[in-house]
């Protein structure tokens, strides 16, 4: 399925869950990896505000790209941010959702606030 970049540039986007590894399989532990590079993948848990409007999201990270500093509560950046569609079929059921990857995890700021005028 196709990737779709996602434009973060006056989105606010906050830490809420420190960078674990992803686990791949939960029955043996087994950390996942990269496809191309096989370098182990990081999620983290983020509050991702834009218009008006929040989600919680999970979003994967090469393990090279988890920057020291990250703070829970605390902004974030997200460089190459995409989203992905996706669907499978688990014990006869059909899910679908949306994956997130980012190139990195860096300690970020909070954008400017816009002035109302009333």
């Amino acid at each position: 399925m196709r990737s779709i970049r996602v434009e973060t540039s006056t989105a606010t986007i906050l830490l809420t869950e420190a960078p674990e590894p992803k686990v791949r399989d939960r029955q043996t532990g087994e950390v996942a990896k990269d496809a191309v590079s096989g370098e182990a993948l990081m999620k983290v848990g983020v509050v991702y505000i834009d218009e008006g409007e929040s989600s919680l999201i999970h979003v994967t990270v090469p393990e090279s790209g988890v920057t020291e500093g990250l703070t829970l509560g605390s902004p974030i950046a997200l460089p190459g941010l995409i989203a992905r569609p996706w669907e499978s079929v688990f014990n006869g059921r059909q899910r679908h959702g949306i994956a997130y990857r980012a190139a990195a995890v860096t300690v970020g700021a909070m954008p400017a606030a816009t002035d109302v005028v009333a």
